[in-house]
């Protein structure tokens, strides 16, 4: 995998937008909050986005009438154009000026995840990623993965953190959706199968992605080694 494509030389641009991708319990909301406050005691403002801002400024299910399975009332295709036009709005919005935003997924998390559970192509979901990523080039983007090399390990982690009633809610919406359905995914076990499918398909696009990027495998939990990390990529300084 690649770890980090971007020499952060001192001519670089400054990065206008920061991207934290990660399956359901890596990190991306405290990291997501760690990176802003970072960026601000440096003098920047940052906008934190997270995953459950209403109305979201870059979620292309918000407006479906059932957003929560949009295979409902969306082909992939359809769902793939609604979040590039949302992504070019955005893009064009912050490059005025605005704070640095600063997101929890919805590169991958969120409308990728959507177009994995419609059971689009592969083809598509590279074709969508790939056009993203172009889409958000002017505003030098970061993008940083948490991953975690036991897929299983992770989940069951996260599962025993939030317990049966947030397992249940998982496993009821996702294993719904017409990809899982094909593949006979049926409770825990089978969200842990949905979720090693997804990191396959991220870990391939993430590696793929030509923008400024660092991946963090973070299992050992040592979370001021890797805050580190993150500040020297993003060449802020490290806080005390």
């Amino acid at each position: 995998m690649a770890i980090l494509a971007n020499p952060g030389s001192s001519e670089t641009p400054a990065h206008r937008l920061v991207i934290i991708e990660g399956i359901m319990g890596s990190g991306k909301s405290t990291t997501m909050r760690f990176i802003a406050q970072s960026l601000q005691a440096s003098g920047q403002l940052a906008l934190p986005l997270h995953e459950r801002t209403e109305p979201h400024p870059l979620r292309a299910t918000d407006e479906l009438e059932h957003w929560f399975e949009p295979w409902r009332d969306a082909t992939p295709q359809h769902l793939a154009d609604r979040a590039l036009t949302k992504w070019a709005a955005f893009v064009e919005a912050t490059q005025s000026g605005s704070p640095i935003p600063v997101t929890d997924g919805q590169l991958f998390h969120g409308d990728l995840t959507h177009l994995l559970l419609m059971d689009a192509e592969p083809a598509l979901i590279f074709d969508y990623v790939s056009a993203l990523a172009a889409i958000i080039v002017p505003l030098n983007p970061f993008v940083l993965y948490l991953w975690q090399e036991d897929v299983e390990k992770a989940l069951r982690t996260v599962c025993t953190e939030r317990g049966p009633e947030w397992i249940d809610y998982q496993v009821n919406w996702k294993l719904a959706g017409p990809y899982c359905v094909r593949k006979g995914y049926r409770g825990l076990e089978g969200l842990i199968s949905l979720y090693r499918d997804y990191r396959r398909i991220t870990d391939d696009l993430f590696d793929e992605l030509p923008l400024a990027k660092l991946a963090i495998e973070n299992s050992r939990g040592d979370w001021p080694a890797y805050e580190g990390q993150i500040l020297n990529a993003l060449q802020l300084p490290v806080r005390p």
